[in-house]
């Protein structure tokens, strides 16, 4: 790892990235760019988080596999898991999601002392300014200070460069790209040089994992009239170079074709073209000076509402200081790939340099793209929840016809993985991954979490939360079973995520009823439903009577010789050491199992993890970011630490991205963004959590962070809560009230008195929870007495 100290804020490394993972990434939620920090001549990979393979679903016209429904229901009753393994195969699709597609490379030759080979760079750096959104490369030859300045200028949707320039002729930029491009020339327009170029991305791409002999498939059908196609959709690059004498500013931005997930994507390459050069020329004409201050200040206005210092740490600066890099990171990363208005995040964030990425860089929905979005909530920045919303909202639609032929269910049910299309199916597999029907009720729970914390707007809960809790809940409802010699319903079929377990004859299976994942989900699609009708005040309907009426007979998870199970009593992990947490949703992200309702649970799954660990579980960055925040649940600062420390050193690039280890990728690991996302809810879970009813204050703060400050973190209810401390121990904080009535903090046997901004006190003491009648909006101070 070369990352070096830096100031505050800011990710340094000294030397250029020589693969993906150690590049800087830069977007404003549309456009992705990323940045290697070459010497003199740079490379900017160019994505664009509309630009997939294939195109809209054409719709169903076979039969379905809901016949399929009864016998696979038998045979897992029966204890027949490999004839429930073999049935669920009938519900496979024929194929796949599509892939997310990189745009190319736009090569700029910014230094002209760079074809002098006896001139050495010295001192050289590159920075990531994450509080402003800008990356920077410094170096000095023959004597010359040299810099490169880049960000993406959100509102004009462009990248900008700029270098100091001291030669004859323009830099020269160079566009390629992995896909044909019929169209590709150069223009001089008022004193630069114009770069256009245009193409068309597969009509498919087969998965990396899936061995193809003609895995990538272009179209070569002709645009209708309108200028669409069915599938293959349309791109184009426009890069405007220019220079003033003393500096040289590269400009470009990238068009698709992508009209919506039900359209037909245009193809039309001289109108993308058409729209490119426009948008290019119209930014270029606006100052260097005036793009950066709206760039910073438009990240600013996120970036900004939470500040994490954990400076004060004697003896611990050095792990603390990239700890805090790594929070600040991930935040970063979160408002460069998702705004209002664009895609939601996939599991590259909106980068990537290969036809055929890692998973097809799609939306994995049994735990990254829910990753992607924990923190969301609890660092402030609900806005940038809203395009998983959107595909919530899309796949309670999409996911209505795998329902009704697949299940014979109501409402829509969606499996692990979608793309840009709300793509629903159970993809063409196996069962351990493809035959998972529950992705609609976690997207759910996020739609719900945005209602919890105050962030919702007042048509929400109408338009997004309770359409999309419906659809989850009637489909949950038509795959629960009665379960024989107990009365309990269970959902069938079940699987749960990616794992296997064990038959009595040493072999594996994945099928069956009633996975630990499956229950909690379903108990709490359920809840949600009936508090938004509650919180809303409507009456209840035909399906919130059947959904009341199926919770009282919910089968709790499983717990046997006080193990938390994965499945039902019985059966065992055929991978002890799963990288998937699955069985411990209800402790971390969800809410079901906490330390005052559900204490002996908590120690349940408390063991389950230590053996999962113990196996060598959490041994991706994802899953081990996923460990920091369960650790953090079980109020476990220590391991949080120490989970933290693995995931920094072991599975962090040099740019501290998170990796996935591939021993087929080059390098030996492929980018996955959930686990830069995914630290930072863990991270802000350690400072404060307000699940269980009660604003937790430093419930499981790292020994390392023996004295810090942090700002902004926001809870359920919609309380935003400021703290500080010192010693280890809570000195004092702020907390603004989110709506009126009773608020309960905890302080972990601080003596602290709670007073408002005037001085009146409301609350004081120190061993017990402290409780007070709250009013929205007011102010309330916290001071720790020793």
């Amino acid at each position: 790892m070369t990352h070096q100290p830096a100031p505050r804020h800011v990710l340094r490394c000294a030397r250029p990235a020589t693969r993906f993972a150690d590049s800087f990434l830069l977007g404003d939620g549309r456009l992705g760019v990323t940045v290697a920090g070459g010497v003199g001549t740079e490379t900017f990979d160019l994505n664009a988080d509309t630009l997939w393979s294939g195109g809209p679903l054409a719709p169903r016209t076979d039969a379905g596999a809901a016949h399929v429904l009864p016998d696979l229901r038998a045979a897992v009753a029966a204890g027949d898991h490999h004839r429930a393994d073999e049935l669920a195969l009938q519900v496979h699709a024929d194929g796949w999601t599509e892939s997310y597609q990189p745009v190319g490379r736009l090569t700029w030759r910014y230094d002209p002392s760079a074809e002098d080979q006896t001139a050495a760079p010295e001192g050289y750096v590159r920075d990531l300014d994450l509080a402003n959104a800008l990356s920077r490369s410094r170096y000095r030859r023959a004597g010359v200070d040299r810099e490169l300045e880049t960000f993406v200028a959100p509102g004009v949707s462009v990248l900008v460069a700029s270098a100091g320039w001291d030669g004859d002729a323009l830099p020269a930029v160079e566009f390629t790209s992995p896909h044909p491009l019929p169209l590709h020339r150069v223009e001089e327009v008022d004193g630069g040089t114009l770069v256009l170029a245009a193409g068309r991305v597969p009509a498919t791409v087969v998965p990396n994992y899936v061995p193809d002999d003609d895995p990538v498939r272009y179209a070569g059908d002709v645009p209708d009239a309108d200028g669409t196609v069915a599938r293959g959709g349309g791109f184009a690059v426009a890069a405007l170079v220019r220079a003033d004498g003393s500096a040289a500013r590269l400009t470009a931005t990238v068009v698709t074709g992508f009209r919506g997930w039900r359209e037909r994507p245009s193809a039309d390459l001289e109108e993308l073209v058409r729209q490119a050069r426009e948008q290019v020329l119209a930014a270029a004409d606006v100052a260097t000076a005036e793009l950066r201050e709206r760039t910073g200040s438009e990240h600013r206005r996120y970036f900004d509402r939470v500040d994490l210092d954990v400076r004060a740490a004697p003896g611990h600066e050095e792990d603390v200081a990239v700890a805090q890099q790594v929070f600040d990171l991930g935040r970063y990363l979160l408002i460069a790939s998702s705004r209002p208005g664009t895609q939601a995040a996939n599991l590259q964030g909106i980068w990537n340099t290969d036809v055929r990425p890692g998973w097809s860089s799609n939306y994995t929905t049994n735990i990254n793209v829910t990753m992607n979005y924990w923190a969301a909530e609890t660092t402030g920045v609900a806005e940038l929840h809203t395009p998983l919303f959107d595909l919530a909202r899309d796949l309670a639609e999409a996911g209505r016809e795998t329902a009704r032929l697949d299940y014979g269910a109501r409402g829509a049910i969606v499996h692990h993985n979608t793309d840009v299309w709300r793509f629903s199916r159970a993809v063409r597999g196996r069962p351990l991954w493809s035959n998972w029907p529950s992705a609609l009720p976690w997207l759910a729970a996020h739609t719900y979490d945005h209602v919890d914390f105050g962030s919702a707007a007042e048509d929400f809960v109408r338009d997004v939360a309770l359409p999309v809790h419906r659809a989850a809940a009637a489909a949950s409802l038509d795959l629960l079973v009665e379960e024989e010699g107990t009365g309990q319903l269970l959902p069938s079929p079940s699987t749960s995520p990616e794992n296997t377990f064990l038959l009595p004859d040493g072999s594996q299976a994945a099928v069956t009823a009633g996975s630990t994942m499956d229950r909690e989900l379903t108990r709490e699609v359920f809840t949600h439903y009936l508090d938004l009708l509650r919180r809303t005040g409507q009456e209840d309907d035909d399906l919130a009577r059947e959904v009341r009426a199926a919770l009282d007979r919910l089968a709790e998870p499983a717990v046997v010789d006080g193990l938390l199970q994965e499945w039902g009593p019985g059966l065992v992990s055929a991978e002890p050491g799963h990288r998937h947490m699955s069985h411990l949703y209800g402790v971390f992200p969800g809410t079901s199992t906490t330390r005052s309702r559900t204490p002996g649970r908590l120690d349940a799954a408390r063991r389950a993890l230590q053996g999962r660990l113990s196996h060598g579980g959490g041994h991706t960055g994802w899953s081990r970011s996923w460990v920091v925040g369960l650790s953090a649940r079980f109020g476990d600062g220590a391991a949080a630490q120490e989970h933290l420390r693995v995931l920094v050193e072991d599975l962090m690039s040099d740019s501290l991205l998170d990796l996935h280890p591939h021993g087929d990728w080059p390098g030996g690991a492929i980018f996955q963004i959930d686990g830069n996302f995914g630290v930072v809810a863990g991270v802000a879970e350690t400072l404060l959590q307000g699940h269980d009813g009660v604003l937790d204050l430093l419930p499981a703060l790292p020994p390392a962070w023996v004295g810090g400050t942090v700002r902004g973190l926001r809870a359920r209810g919609g309380h935003t809560v400021d703290l500080r401390w010192s010693g280890g121990l809570l000195s004092g904080g702020r907390i603004v009230a989110g709506r009126d009535g009773e608020l309960a903090v905890r302080a972990h046997g601080a003596t602290v008195t709670v007073s408002t901004a005037d001085g009146d006190p409301v609350a004081k003491g120190g061993d017990e929870d402290l409780v007070w009648a709250a009013r929205a909006g007011v102010e309330y101070l916290v001071e720790a007495t020793r």
